[in-house]
């Protein structure tokens, strides 16, 4: 099973060489820690940032770099700064490669919930109404189930909706997963978790075809 930082090292994978990739906020910010150093990538952040590095080490912050999730970043070498407008001309024009986001709800057919929980207090959708609107490419990097047990991977979301149908690969702490027609198609488990497991967590339709891999996590 894999914790938080070995999601992220897992859909670090996923990034190719110069790739423009949008992070958001939770596990997704932790990916800029893990892409290969023999690739060129820019990361992108929504509140006017392209060139992102990993986070900072302790006692080097500079409170004026952060993400959109408010937390203390690097600039790499030739990094860009600008205004919001700029940044959202960016994410609507869908020059951005791939986008990393987190969820609490993914259904079988892509969609995702990752902006409301009905009864507690938020500002709004924010950018990830634009992120899976504009983006062509959503891999969504999130935990398999909820604190009590319960699947986060859905036939249909319980959630408001931040978008339809966009989600394309699915990375848990349990598995790998690809949105399909015909529902969520096992590609990988994480080490040391069974494929029964894995049905076990999913409530949604899971596909399974013949051996299913281990995750190769340096």
């Amino acid at each position: 099973m894999l914790d938080k930082n070995g999601i992220a090292k897992r859909i670090a994978q996923e990034v190719e060489d110069g790739y423009y990739v949008n992070l958001g906020i939770g596990i997704p910010t932790l990916v800029a820690n893990y892409v290969r150093e023999d690739i060129s990538v820019e990361f992108q952040s929504e509140n006017g940032i392209l060139g992102m590095g990993p986070f900072p080490i302790d006692g080097e912050e500079d409170a004026d770099l952060i993400n959109a999730g408010k937390q203390t970043i690097t600039a790499l070498p030739g990094a860009s700064f600008f205004d919001s407008a700029t940044s959202f001309a960016m994410i609507r024009g869908k020059h951005v490669d791939l986008t990393i986001l987190g969820a609490m709800e993914v259904s079988e057919n892509g969609d995702i919930a990752n902006w409301k929980i009905p009864g507690k207090m938020v500002k709004g959708m924010g950018g990830a109404m634009d992120l899976v609107a504009s983006a062509e490419n959503i891999i969504v990097a999130m935990m398999h189930t909820n604190r009590a047990g319960e699947s986060k991977l859905l036939k249909k979301c319980s959630l408001p909706l931040t978008g339809v149908g966009c989600v394309k690969k699915i990375v848990t702490n349990l598995a790998v997963l690809e949105v399909t027609n015909q529902g969520f198609l096992l590609l990988e488990r994480a080490p040391g978790v069974t494929v029964d497991e894995i049905i076990k967590a999913t409530e949604g339709e899971l596909i399974v075809k013949g051996e299913i891999p281990e995750m190769k996590i340096d």
